[in-house]
């Protein structure tokens, strides 16, 4: 079968190429999937290049996100073959078949098409984790979301604005401004990514954020730390922006706030009842209409490096979802 193999690590991604590969064998306790769909995430680009906390072995196929038929399962499987369904694990997805544990595997939701159930569960599988099970999030509270145009961020204002929280959305490219107003307002106020401590006041009345989705860190973690609340949380997501921050101790102290890590993937290992939980109330929301994954493009999986590099130069607004 077709799929994308990582043979070396590089930053021009020239270990990484379209190739034919076996088959994979179903285990026990596992489902055959047809990729129908499978999105790309901003750690499959990082592990292209060694620089994920995530070191797979090489060579290995990527990709950790995907929708599609089932084709095999165990007799006593609660899925049948033909069930759609969606689902992910670390590596493995950009293929035409994927082998996957039953427990990473749900049913896809009716409200959503085969490419928006394949953009649905890390983004907002994050934003819920972060929002919900870690910030305890409630209506009417300000969120401060970095990084909106990218997967996590559009799926935390999405989740944000379902949930009744008030929105400010911010993006590092002044040429996607225009489009984050399109996926967001007239529900959010969207700002540009800088100075904005004094925006932020001036749009909460000076209450600023209760809850700070940060998945850029560097500058933009800084300038957040004079955004949050008395008793809020600036909610560690990523570094996509490249450095790690600093913060001292003084300033939670002073302004009394917390700064939590989000790591859902390892959150709902760890905690597998509260990792369930999640998902069953990630479907919920979106059954009844109220998430909706933004797709940026759907690509053959031919065309994998236009998806890669648009990443690579923060193009993509939303999701890039191929199909092989």
């Amino acid at each position: 079968m077709k799929a994308l193999l990582v043979s070396s690590l590089s930053t021009d991604l020239s270990g990484v190429e379209l190739a034919d590969v076996p088959m994979p064998e179903r285990q026990p306790g596992q489902v055959l999937v047809r990729v129908a769909a499978a999105s790309l995430n901003f750690p499959d680009l990082l592990m292209t290049r060694g620089e994920y906390q995530l070191k797979p072995p090489l060579p290995f196929v990527a990709g950790l996100e995907v929708a599609g038929e089932v084709v095999e399962v165990d007799p006593d499987s609660p899925f049948q073959p033909g069930d759609q369904v969606f689902g992910g694990q670390k590596t493995g997805c950009f293929a035409e078949y994927v082998a996957l544990d039953a427990a990473a595997v749900r049913p896809a939701p009716a409200a959503l098409s085969l490419p928006q159930a394949a953009a649905f569960g890390a983004a907002y599988g994050t934003a819920y984790t972060a929002l919900v099970e870690l910030g305890g999030i409630k209506p009417g509270q300000w969120v401060l979301v970095h990084g909106a145009t990218g997967g996590v961020g559009l799926a935390a204002c999405d989740l944000a604005k379902a949930l009744g929280a008030k929105v400010i959305a911010t993006s590092g490219s002044p040429g996607k401004l225009a489009a984050l107003r399109t996926a967001c307002e007239p529900d959010a106020a969207i700002l540009a990514q800088g100075k904005f401590r004094e925006a932020v006041a001036e749009i909460t009345g000076g209450a600023l954020c209760d809850l700070v989705y940060d998945p850029v860190g560097g500058d933009v973690f800084d300038e957040s730390t004079r955004c949050v609340a008395f008793g809020g949380k600036l909610l560690v997501v990523g570094f996509a922006g490249g450095r790690i921050a600093d913060v001292s101790t003084n300033i939670p102290l002073i302004k009394g706030f917390s700064v939590v890590g989000v790591r859902a993937g390892e959150y709902a290992r760890r905690f597998p009842e509260r990792g369930k939980a999640i998902r069953d109330a990630m479907l919920a929301l979106a059954a009844e209409g109220k998430l909706t994954p933004h797709i940026d493009r759907v690509l053959p999986l031919e065309r994998w490096r236009e998806g890669y590099e648009a990443m690579a130069r923060r193009e993509v607004v939303g999701k890039v979802v191929f199909e092989p």
